[in-house]
């Protein structure tokens, strides 16, 4: 079996999602769900995670169909992550009603031999520990992004710091930005995190975008603009897996094509974000996103 070149690891869940208008229960959730169905447009990824004894076949299937590898998917005796949670009118707040890590909780994988290898993985949200564990395993990376969230900055802020010295990217949002570097302002916070280790700082923005930050200055992009979004959850790991999917396709990460890859997230995520769960993204067409992406870049001109 080829090994992939591009290893995603992170939670699968079964979420439960409540909007103002719907109510949608046994969703397939989780960063690497997304981040993997994302992918699956430009390369065939490795996923990296755990499942429980109530994980339907049915899930495992939707995997099948976006050609993702299962080598690295651990099934443990328990319950699978779940995640439960109600969006806000704006469908950008929202509360978690509940979470349960089930086995993920004790979630501690050893990579495959055929993964040790991979040149481009995407470490997604998890504790720091873990993402350094994993670290460990692969032998030669070209290019890693990382994300995390506010948990792991107030609780285990030592790790996740010696993580960040260790990728190529972090991808973080505003809030967290300003929480890991005690300051107000984006552009001082995005600048005390690049001497921190990381080549390149990701800011991620929902509804107004992205911002990368890099040695070679700032990139700005845009999200794709809607008419109406009826699931934002996953929104951030599908524009993370496409981005990271484009890299490993174009076997390079400089500026230039983390800047294309980074359009390709936008628009691979907007299409995420228009259903539930990853029914957005079944039976989306190579050619479906490149038309977005030229409408995308018809939006960006300055000489309209």
């Amino acid at each position: 079996m080829k090994s992939p070149a591009l290893v995603i690891v992170g939670s699968i869940g079964i979420d439960h999602i409540e909007t103002p208008t719907v109510k949608k229960t046994n969703l397939l959730g989780g960063s690497v769900s997304y981040a993997c169905a994302a992918a699956s447009f430009f390369t065939s990824p490795g996923m990296v995670g755990v499942v429980g004894d109530d994980f339907p076949e049915s899930f495992l299937d939707l995997y099948r169909t976006f050609d993702v590898d299962m080598q690295g998917l651990q099934h443990a005796p328990g319950r699978t992550f779940s995640w439960s949670g109600v969006y806000e009118e704006n469908m950008d707040n929202r509360q978690t009603v509940e979470t349960v890590l089930g086995v993920f909780e004790q979630f501690e994988p050893t990579l495959p031999e055929g993964y040790q290898s991979a040149p481009f993985v995407l470490l997604g949200n998890m504790h720091p520990g873990l993402q350094l564990h994993l670290l460990n395993q692969i032998t030669a990376p070209k290019f890693v992004m990382a994300d995390t969230m506010d948990l792991w900055i107030n609780i285990t802020r030592d790790e996740l710091l010696e993580v960040v010295g260790k990728v190529n990217m972090l991808t973080i949002n505003e809030s967290e930005a300003r929480l890991l570097t005690d300051s107000l302002h984006l552009m001082d916070a995005a600048q005390q995190l690049l001497a921190m280790g990381p080549e390149y700082v990701l800011i991620k923005k929902g509804e107004h975008g992205s911002t990368l930050f890099g040695k070679n200055g700032v990139y700005i992009q845009p999200a794709f603009p809607l008419p109406m979004v009826n699931d934002p959850t996953g929104a951030g790991d599908t524009f993370a897996g496409a981005m990271m999917g484009y890299l490993t396709k174009a076997n390079a990460c400089d500026e230039a094509n983390l800047r294309r890859a980074m359009l390709h997230g936008s628009v691979v995520a907007s299409f995420g974000v228009e259903a539930f769960s990853l029914d957005g993204l079944i039976g989306l067409e190579s050619a479906d996103i490149d038309r977005r992406v030229q409408s995308l870049l018809d939006m960006m001109r300055v000489d309209a």
